[in-house]
C-alpha cells in the first residue's frame, strides 16, 4: 500500500494511452486552442490585445513540440511542452490581473493617465493608443474572461504534457 495517493502526473501516467498519446493529446490540445482563438478573431471579429498575442506563443510552441514527437524522444519533449504550458498559464494570470485591475500592465496596452494633459496632448495620445487594449474584457463566459480560460486549459494541459513525462522513460 502506497503511503501518498497519486498526483495527476501519476494517474495520468496510468492511463494506457502511454507517453506519446498523453503528449500528443496535449499538443492537439494547444492547437485546438490556437484554433479557438482564430475563430474569435477572424469569424467572431474578437481583435486580440498584445497580451492575448503573446499567450499564443506557448502553444505554438507546444504544437510544434507535438510535430517533434514524430521523430524525438518523448521525455524531453514532454518537459518542455509542460514548461510552455506552465508559461502560457503565467501569461494568461497576468493577463488576468490586469483585468482585474489588480496591477498594471504594459504601458502598450492599458489606458494611459490623463491628468493634467492639455487638449492637444489628450488627442495625440487617443490618436496613438492602441485599439484593443489588455486592462478591458473583452469576452466572458461563466464569469471569466478568455485570458481566465486559456490559463485554467493551460493548467490542464500542463498537467496532460507532466503525465507524459512520469510515464516516459529516461531512454524515451
Amino acid at each position: 500500500m502506497s503511503a501518498a495517493a497519486p498526483g495527476l502526473a501519476g494517474r495520468l501516467a496510468a492511463l494506457p494511452v502511454g507517453a506519446r498519446g498523453l503528449a500528443l493529446a496535449a499538443a492537439m490540445g494547444s492547437v485546438g486552442l490556437l484554433a479557438a482563438a482564430y475563430a474569435f478573431e477572424h469569424l467572431g471579429g474578437l481583435a486580440p490585445c498584445p497580451l492575448c498575442l503573446w499567450q499564443r506563443w506557448p502553444h505554438w510552441a507546444a504544437a510544434g513540440l507535438g510535430l517533434a514527437l514524430l521523430a524525438a524522444p518523448v521525455r524531453p519533449l514532454a518537459l518542455l511542452g509542460a514548461v510552455a504550458m506552465l508559461a502560457g498559464a503565467g501569461l494568461a494570470g497576468y493577463h488576468v490581473g490586469i483585468e482585474q485591475g489588480w496591477w498594471a500592465g504594459p504601458a502598450t496596452c492599458v489606458a494611459p493617465d490623463i491628468a493634467g494633459l492639455s487638449p492637444e496632448e489628450l488627442f495625440e495620445r487617443i490618436m496613438a493608443a492602441p485599439v484593443v487594449r489588455c486592462d478591458e474584457i473583452a469576452w466572458s463566459f461563466l464569469g471569466l474572461s478568455m485570458p481566465a480560460w486559456n490559463g485554467i486549459a493551460s493548467l490542464g494541459l500542463a498537467g496532460l504534457w507532466a503525465g507524459a513525462y512520469a510515464s516516459s522513460s529516461a531512454s524515451q
